[in-house]
């Protein structure tokens, strides 16, 4: 969608910051011993308590509030009865709407037992991955002005993952928002398309998301129809803010 008016904008901040804040107390129950379908529950009653819905569940029918992927599975992982342990890398997605609106938000992230000593610790090369990806979205978000063209986002992140060492997973893409989960202008991909000529319009409503993985950057369905691993079972990891397009810096509505 475009936003035009304050009213849409107060909207989107509205379901921006349930968003955020429903993602940022998912990641701080994770733990060692906790099931994924426990943390998406948790996710669902404060999507909930702010009086939204999961977008996932009204829009595709989806089987749970959030998506709630562990390595190597990267995206639309199914929350259930899986038991979390540490060391494990795993990447939460939560969408949800209010009042006809809605925004997208997700992050990765390193289970571990804060309270013990014993605790597994994050290698080197999963910290820097985490890094690299984070730092690729600011980047990517950064592109995304008035009048640029819109595969500007995807030359960037694909720039970015390559200064790194990484691969971007190709089939993964941002994509439109605002008054639905998926709208125009369609995808956002991940890696420069000069056949791309869209050009960012003032006001555009986007979900960025990188996707960076050390392995080929391809990925494959799993049998439940839904979860995507990389096929090569290499770690990967995904950030993502939903954006309002200005002539300066994007209003980031997830942050």
């Amino acid at each position: 969608m475009t936003v035009d008016s304050e009213k849409d904008i107060q909207a989107l901040k509205a379901i921006g910051r349930i968003c955020a804040e429903t993602l940022r107390k998912m990641m701080q129950a994770i733990r060692p011993g906790i099931t994924t379908g426990e943390l998406d529950e948790g996710g669902r009653e404060l999507l909930e308590s702010e009086g939204a819905c999961s977008a996932l569940e009204v829009t595709y029918n989806y089987p749970g509030a959030t998506c709630i992927s562990v390595s190597p599975v990267i995206a639309h992982g199914i929350p259930d009865g899986y038991v979390l342990k540490d060391g494990d890398l795993i990447h939460i997605d939560v969408s949800a709407g209010l009042d006809g609106y809605f925004a997208d938000t997700g992050a990765s992230f390193w289970v571990s037992n804060r309270k013990s000593s014993a605790s597994a610790r994050p290698s080197h090369e999963i910290r820097r991955l985490l890094e690299a990806t984070k730092a690729t979205l600011m980047k990517a978000l950064n592109v995304a002005r008035t009048g640029r063209p819109l595969n500007g986002i995807g030359r960037t992140v694909q720039q970015q993952a390559r200064k790194r060492g990484y691969n971007v997973i190709y089939e993964l893409t941002g994509h439109g928002i605002g008054r639905g989960l998926h709208e125009e202008p369609g995808e956002i991909w991940n890696f420069y398309n000069p056949r791309d000529h869209r050009i960012l319009n003032d006001g555009l409503v986007l979900a960025i998301e990188p996707f960076l993985t050390t392995g080929q950057g391809r990925i494959i369905e799993e049998r439940d129809g839904w979860s995507l691993r990389t096929v090569d079972n290499a770690i990967a990891a995904q950030f993502e803010h939903t954006i309002i397009v200005t002539r300066n810096e994007p209003i980031i509505l997830t942050i």
